[in-house]
């Protein structure tokens, strides 16, 4: 039957832990959190344990600096739960990074690992830094010093790190050779998104972002709409949203626009992503001064009249002040949190079908699955078998949250929360509480 939205503003679960502030995203996954409770009926302790990281680490990480100085930078790592299997999740550089964010970001990949079926429990970290002022060596000796202080958090059976935003193949490598140097052995599980020749897998660069066309196509078919006659809009160009914008490009949508920190792009005939990739690895991984198509603004970009709008950017770029704006029949979330929960209701009353970031990018994570299994095995597979098992398990994922959808009448993202939620609950069940 329909869910009562009356039970949920006056109901147990709206009290305990933080309530909503828009400019959180640790508090906006705490108001789906409650919404999922509410229907599964989760008793308190229950509530409060899943609601709860397993673990926060905060760590100095003081670093020689190419002129002789000593500056001291902080890094945070977030278990969040590790009832389904060592958590995992990947570590950002960023010099707004908070550990409320953090835990925002593990949380959700705890249900993310749920939702895609992956024995995985969530984590996340973070290094508040700006990398693009680092040297190399600066950058190394960070890395090293991060990983040093995290020597009791991250193992292949424990807690496994990815990279994230401004983290890349070359700081996994160096994390996972500074844990092999101090375990005496080589060990290449402990982290994933590591170079081919270290360990990593075919297709890991490309798997989020694959991972949100896999869904993007179920759902397109869902709405009755053929690729080929769609047109896409793409906020963000960086690895997930230029690897999304080049993938529907093939598949035939027309993608009018992109953009990313020098602003939007916008044409309404269609961009050559293929050109738009290659015009941005000539500019510095910029697409400042692209001119086959004509310069947006942003905001401006996430108004525009499409079928699909893929935000694959930051969190918080729609909220209550433009969602009333949004002109778009589906939104396929490649980044985390890219909508606040207070504008959830406006894109539900306008028929937006959002297919959430807990399933939409969740290609990552499950060929970052892909990848330690196959250094464990030491046996590696080739890109064609890793996207063909990757593009099984999101559909796969995707059928099972519009069934839970249909089920409880409610959103795909309320789905999507409550399955999680629900997988994780019933384990811990199983596992019971060691005293």
């Amino acid at each position: 039957m329909p869910y009562d939205d009356k039970m949920h503003s006056t109901g147990y679960y709206k009290e305990p832990g933080p309530k909503l502030d828009e400019d959180s995203p640790f508090k906006s996954m705490m108001e789906r959190f409650r919404f999922a409770a509410d229907i599964l009926e989760l008793d308190e302790g229950e509530f409060q344990y899943l609601a709860s990281p397993v673990k926060q680490v905060t760590v100095s990480i003081p670093v020689v600096m190419d002129s002789g100085d000593i500056r001291v930078f902080e890094g945070y790592r977030v278990i969040h739960d590790n009832v389904l299997g060592p958590s995992k999740g990947g570590i950002r550089y960023a010099p707004d990074v908070t550990l409320e964010e953090v835990k925002a970001l593990a949380s959700w990949m705890t249900w993310k690992c749920a939702i895609v079926n992956v024995p995985f429990g969530g984590a996340k970290g973070g290094v508040r830094c700006n990398p693009k002022q680092l040297s190399s060596g600066e950058l190394e000796r960070l890395t090293r010093r991060y990983t040093a202080n995290m020597l009791e958090v991250f193992g292949p059976d424990r807690d496994i790190p990815a990279p994230d935003m401004n983290t890349d193949e070359q700081i996994m490598a160096w994390i996972m050779d500074t844990y092999s140097m101090n375990a005496h052995k080589t060990e290449t599980a402990v982290v994933t998104g590591k170079p081919i020749i270290l360990g990593g897998s075919h297709g890991r660069k490309e798997a989020t972002g694959r991972g949100v066309v896999t869904v993007t196509l179920a759902a397109l078919n869902k709405a009755g709409l053929a690729p080929n006659k769609s047109s896409t809009v793409v906020q963000g160009f960086g690895n997930v949203g230029s690897i999304s914008a080049k993938l529907m490009y093939e598949q035939g949508s027309k993608v009018i626009a992109i953009s990313d920190v020098s602003g939007g792009y916008y044409n309404k005939d269609g961009i050559d992503i293929p050109d738009a990739i290659a015009y941005a690895q000539q500019n510095d991984k910029s697409l400042e001064g692209y001119s086959k198509a004509e310069k947006i603004t942003n905001e401006e970009l996430l108004r525009l009249e499409c079928d699909v709008l893929i935000p694959a950017a930051k969190e918080d770029q729609i909220g209550p002040h433009n969602a009333g704006n949004i002109n778009t029949r589906i939104i396929v979330e490649g980044a985390n949190g890219p909508i606040m929960a207070n504008a959830d209701a406006i894109l539900e009353d306008k028929g937006i079908m959002v297919v959430p970031d807990i399933l939409a990018n969740a290609g990552g994570v499950t060929v970052s699955y892909f990848e330690w299994v196959q250094d464990r095995q030491g046996y590696f597979w080739t890109e064609e078998r890793v996207n063909r098992r990757l593009n099984r398990m999101m559909r796969a994922a995707f059928d099972n949250l519009f069934n839970v959808r249909e089920e409880h009448d409610i959103t795909l993202r309320q789905a999507a929360y409550v399955y999680g939620i629900n997988k994780v609950a019933t384990t811990l069940k199983m596992r019971g509480i060691y005293a």
